[in-house]
């Protein structure tokens, strides 16, 4: 359940223009606004492009962030943090949330970051949205602008070479995720993205994981929506439970204003794709070799795929994004780099009241009878407001229905109190936590992903020793990622205590 802008695979672009095209020169790769970040005369365009101007080695090294993470030859590149996509309709929400990170001072120095995409015009564009939306004239000096192009590599490995981490904004991933992840790896950068696809996670994982390791880069997905707030949040309720956690269900609630609500239909590609897919993720999963992640405790036991939930009084099903094999990754990782002890989870969504559950049903036999065939898909994706009775549109939500919109994650989490053996008797200790946040896919999503990349930059010495591919649990388990959250309006608490 990603939100992304990008088409279908061969999507049909328009011919590049002199304002649009990437330049397809390699290291030259950059745009100079006026005097560089550094305080260093404007460079003189290279033929074809224009050349970043840079800083002297002294002060990129000095600053704090450079030193806190990444090696050195990360260390000496102009900016911190790139979004790719940044004109796209999730990444200019991500441009103005790492603006709002970049002015806040939460940082321990000021952030050098830049917006990458295939237009500059589109790029000014939403630097002075976001400068309008903050209340200035203008962004610094420090913000840069890339040309590059998700179709041309020597673009990608240019924009790489310049940054330590990159916000990859651009999808649906399986389409357009993995030359970034490739130009990233192969050239010493970090990569976070929003992706919410199972196959493109775990196809990045079988073909990158040893290539990152070795170059000592983190490639972490789902840090949107999808899968943060599930992830990070049963490792919260582990951490809170006064005893051992082994098993945790989650119930997502969305509540909408009377302007009510609706996705991008990125995220609807996505899932018509994925779907269509199934068979090859399970062939996937057998390449990769997954060893299998041990039950302690009493096993979980699945619900239906409609149920009434006694506590929320309305019928609920099972959630069809990626959050259960995202924490189930994380899980496993934690249980045999950490031998921590593995949680069960299952996830759920409410949905309302008898009649909403018909509808849905309806909708979901069509979805289904039409995503097994070509032309099936087809209209899916042409005609996404019309099979998804509104909730997909191509324009995306509205400014007041992103006001009006919010949700709540409660996760339903048991164990065995201290002293008490997992392995033998039932769970003897329960515990309620919640995650609640603003709209969850242009509000939520970009707070998660922007307080990933600074917990990537600040928190390096709690990361994992070794470089990879990670989802975001075994990624930030032990960074201050949630506290971070906090501060920016994605709420972890605890609503029960432990009670035996």
């Amino acid at each position: 359940m990603e939100r992304r802008q990008q088409p279908p695979p061969q999507p049909q672009r328009e011919p590049p223009t002199a304002a649009t095209a990437a330049p397809r020169a390699g290291p030259g790769l950059g745009v100079g606004r006026g005097r560089a970040w550094g305080g260093v005369a404007p460079c003189r365009p290279l033929p074809g492009a224009e050349r970043l101007c840079g800083a002297s080695l002294p002060a990129i090294l000095s600053h704090p962030l450079a030193m806190a993470a990444g090696s050195g030859e990360a260390a000496e590149r102009p900016y911190e943090l790139v979004v790719f996509g940044a004109s796209g309709f999730t990444g200019q929400f991500v441009v103005e949330e790492v603006a709002r990170a970049a002015s806040g001072g939460e940082l321990r120095g000021p952030l050098r970051w830049a917006v990458a995409g295939r237009s500059r015009n589109k790029l000014q564009e939403v630097l002075e949205r976001t400068a309008e939306r903050l209340g200035k004239t203008a962004l610094g000096p420090e913000v840069g602008v890339l040309l590059c192009d998700v179709d041309d590599p020597a673009s990608l490995a240019a924009m790489a070479k310049q940054t330590r981490v990159v916000l990859n904004c651009v999808g649906p991933y399986r389409f357009f995720g993995e030359p970034v992840v490739k130009a990233c790896v192969e050239n010493g950068a970090s990569c976070i993205d929003i992706s919410g696809e199972p196959q493109f996670l775990e196809g990045m994982y079988l073909k990158y994981n040893e290539k990152a390791a070795e170059k000592k880069v983190y490639i972490i997905g789902s840090c949107g929506f999808d899968s943060i707030p599930a992830d990070m949040g049963v490792l919260y309720t582990r951490d809170k439970l006064k005893g051992t956690l082994t098993a945790v269900e989650s119930f997502l609630t969305v509540k909408t204003g009377p302007e009510g609500s609706c996705i991008h239909d990125g995220t609807w590609k996505s899932a018509v794709y994925g779907l269509a897919d199934q068979a090859n993720l399970k062939s996937l999963r057998k390449k990769i070799g997954y060893s299998p992640v041990p039950v302690v405790g009493a096993k979980l036991k699945r619900r239906g795929l409609v149920f009434y939930s006694q506590e929320f009084k309305q019928y609920s099903i099972p959630f069809m994004g990626s959050d259960v094999s995202v924490v189930k990754r994380s899980q496993r990782y934690l249980h045999s780099h950490l031998q921590e002890t593995p949680v069960q989870y299952g996830a759920y969504v409410t949905v309302g009241g008898l009649g909403s559950v018909m509808k849905l049903m309806f909708a979901g036999i069509l979805f289904l009878l039409l995503v097994k065939f070509s032309f099936g898909r087809k209209l899916l994706t042409k005609y996404p407001e019309f099979f998804s009775a509104g909730r997909f549109t191509k324009k995306g939500p509205t400014q007041k229905q992103m006001d009006g919109t919010s949700f709540t994650m409660t996760f339903f989490g048991e164990g065995y109190s201290e002293g008490q053996d997992p392995q033998n008797g039932k769970p003897n200790v329960k515990i309620c936590t919640q995650v609640k946040g603003p709209e969850p896919g242009y509000v939520a999503t970009p707070i998660a992903m922007v307080q990933a990349a600074v917990a990537l930059l600040e928190d390096s010495a709690h990361l994992p020793k070794e470089g990879g591919v990670y989802s975001p649990g075994a990624a930030f388990s032990k960074t201050k990622l949630i506290d971070r959250l906090n501060k920016r309006g994605v709420e972890f608490s605890v609503i029960s205590q432990p009670e035996v």
